[in-house]
Formats: structure tokens, C-alpha cells, sequence
């Protein structure tokens, strides 16, 4: 070949990047703009949140499942500090909010029960297992991960079977919804996050980064989207309920009977049921984020096209179950690491810290799952 004809080629192929990438940009904008006509501003514009939660999550490579493994295998606090940086940024802005519009806005406020404290620890181990949390799953089955590919339907069937029997987990009991609100409350809030953040810098290892720019720049960034959120949703970001809310329809669409549960008969799980996902705002930010990070992959790649890993039968195995496991325990411990963590605690609900604690003991038991489920084995 000519030099003429190699340069010519050499040119020919960062220019098909940029016309893949001008189209990712393109198309993202349709279809924000699509559901904005047809749904509401609203809708367009929590989906353009959830999108830039994806962006920001597969673009900054942040989540909650990694960094929490980081501190736990190599003792990194970089990521699990950011976290915590995140959730007092959004918790400055979200608990005076909901303590002046009591009426407008709603915080992430669940009760601490037997159920919730369970459900929390078998989260983090799950967790763990796949290496995706409920954000973590939508992330990595959108960049095309093939583990996530196969959890992320069994999530959401486990989310819905674990909303059905809810109301039965918690007649085990469970104390009032204790919540951190006003002035005070978040002076409390923001005093256990440093209580927290000096916890994991005193088990750092010597020498490592305490909080890296990359994941300053993330913790920001999630911190703006949430209180973004909040804003236009009325809402705190969540995950969970839009995945289970999937299934139900699913379940719906062939002939189920929904009203034997009183969670999904419940007037407000019904309505949405019926109608159009577009007008749901947990499953917009939801596909947003599906949205998001296969654009990032793709815009890195230009291409989805993964190696399927080697692992034997009984890790496929594992990750179909462990896959349901996340979605029926986050449904008892009403939230995963966004919800129950992130938005828990940054519109000072307790029971995201006892979240917290009992998820963190959890992760423990899923590293040590992880090998003997072969999950890392190696061809």
C-alpha cells in the first residue's frame, strides 16, 4: 500500500469515530426531546438525569461495589470517601429542602426493622457476587457486561417477588421511621459522615490515595444529578422500584393477578402499572443510566462486542441467583446503595445508616463467595 493510500486510511478511521460519536450525541437528544413531546418536560428531563448518571458512572468508572471492595481487599478509601463526600453534598441542599417543603418533596425515609437489616446484609453480599450494586448492574449490563446481562433481568423478577411479600417481612417487625431532620438533623448527618470518613482513613494502607481528583470530580458530579433529582422528581434518586415496576407489567401483560399483593394492588403501584414507563421516574433515570453507559462504552470502543469470561457452570449459576437475591433483598431493605445508602442518608433517614452497616458486613461475605463460586476464574 502507498504512503497516499495509508494516510488516507489512517484519516478515514478517526473520522468514522467522530461521526459515531456525533450520532451518539444526536441520538441521545432525540430521544430526549421525544419523550418530553409525547410524556412531559418533566419526563424528558429526569430522563436527561438519568443519562447523565450513566455518563457519569461509566465515564468516571465510580460506583458503589468497587470501592467498597477497594477498602476491604487493599484497605483504598478513595472511592468509599468520595461516597460519603457525595452524600453530604446532597444532604446540605435535600434536608433543609424537605424540612421547608414538607409538601413538595419527599425523602428516602423507611423504617429499621428485622426484614430491612437482612435484606441490607444479603445486598452486600450480592453485590459483591456480581460486582454491581442496583446502579452498578445498570451500568455494567449497559457498557455490555455479560454478568450483569444475565443479573439484570433475574433483579428485577427478584425486586418484584420481593415487593409482594413485603408487607409480610415487615409485620416482623420494625420500629417507626426515625429520620435527621432540620438544622440539627443535618449537623448529625454531616458529623457521622466524618465520624465515617476518619473510620475508613484510619484503616487506609500506608501510602494510599485518600481521595483521588477523579473521584472528587465523580462525587461532585453524582451530588448535582441527585439534587437534580430531587428537584424535578419530588423525589430522591432511586433505583429498585423501577426495576420491580418492569416485571410487574410484565407480570400484568400476561394475565397475573396483581391484587393479591397488597404492595403492587396498593392504588399508587397500581396506577403506575398501568400506566406508560415514560411517566415513571425511577424507570427513566433507570433506562438513563442503561442509556448513558452504552453510550460511554460505545463512544470508547465503537463497540459493545465483550469477551464472554470463562467461567464454569456454577458461576452462571451463581450470578442467576445472586441476581434475584439483589432485587428481593433490596425490595425488604428498602433501597440498594442509592436508595437506601446514598438517598437514605442524604435526606436523613437512620435507616440508611443501619444500611450502611449491615450491607458493609455483608460485602465481606460476598468477597469470600466470589472465588468459591468461580467468578474469577481465569481461562
Amino acid at each position: 500500500m502507498s504512503q497516499t493510500a495509508t494516510n488516507g486510511a489512517a484519516g478515514a478511521a478517526p473520522a468514522g469515530a467522530m461521526g459515531k460519536r456525533a450520532g451518539l450525541i444526536l441520538g441521545a437528544l432525540v430521544v430526549v426531546a421525544l419523550v418530553a413531546l409525547f410524556a412531559g418536560a418533566r419526563y424528558g428531563l429526569l430522563l436527561a438525569i438519568g443519562l447523565g448518571f450513566g455518563i457519569a458512572l461509566e465515564g468516571m468508572r465510580f460506583g458503589f461495589a468497587g470501592p467498597w471492595r477497594a477498602m476491604i481487599l487493599r484497605r483504598e478509601p478513595s472511592g468509599v470517601l468520595a461516597q460519603l463526600l457525595s452524600i453530604a453534598l446532597v444532604a446540605v441542599v435535600a434536608i433543609p429542602l424537605l424540612s421547608s417543603h414538607a409538601g413538595e418533596l419527599v425523602g428516602a425515609q423507611a423504617p429499621i426493622g428485622f426484614a430491612m437489616v437482612g435484606g441490607a446484609f444479603v445486598f452486600g453480599a450480592c453485590m459483591q457476587i456480581v460486582l454491581g450494586c442496583g446502579s452498578g448492574t445498570l451500568v455494567n449490563a449497559g457498557s455490555g457486561n455479560p454478568v450483569s446481562l444475565l443479573a439484570l433481568p433475574f433483579f428485577a423478577l427478584g425486586s418484584f417477588a420481593g415487593a409482594w411479600n413485603l408487607i409480610w417481612w415487615t409485620d416482623l417487625g420494625a420500629l417507626p421511621i426515625l429520620t435527621l431532620s432540620g438544622g440539627a438533623g443535618l449537623g448529625v448527618t454531616l458529623v457521622l459522615l466524618a465520624i465515617a470518613a476518619a473510620i475508613f482513613l484510619w484503616r487506609a494502607a500506608p501510602g494510599t490515595v485518600k481521595l483521588s481528583r477523579r473521584h472528587a470530580i465523580a462525587a461532585v458530579i453524582l451530588a448535582l444529578l441527585a439534587i437534580g433529582n430531587l428537584l424535578v422528581a419530588g423525589q430522591p434518586w432511586g433505583v429498585v422500584y423501577g426495576l420491580g415496576l418492569w416485571a410487574a407489567k410484565g407480570y400484568a401483560a400476561l394475565g397475573g393477578d396483581l391484587s393479591a399483593s397488597a404492595f403492587w394492588a396498593a392504588p399508587g403501584s397500581m396506577e403506575r402499572v398501568q400506566s406508560s414507563v415514560l411517566t415513571d421516574y425511577t424507570s427513566l433515570t433507570d433506562i438513563g443510566i442503561i442509556l448513558g453507559a452504552f453510550g460511554v462504552a460505545a463512544w470508547r470502543r465503537g463497540a459493545l462486542a465483550t469477551k464472554l469470561p470463562a467461567y464454569p457452570a456454577r458461576a452462571w449459576v451463581a450470578t442467576i441467583i445472586a441476581g434475584f437475591l439483589l432485587g428481593y433483598s433490596s425490595r425488604l431493605a428498602f433501597g440498594c446503595n442509592v436508595g437506601a445508602f446514598f438517598s437514605g442518608i442524604s435526606t436523613g433517614s437512620l435507616h440508611g445508616w443501619v444500611w450502611f452497616v449491615a450491607a458493609f458486613a455483608g460485602a465481606f461475605l460476598g468477597i469470600r463467595l466470589r472465588p468459591a463460586l468461580g467468578l474469577e476464574a481465569r481461562r
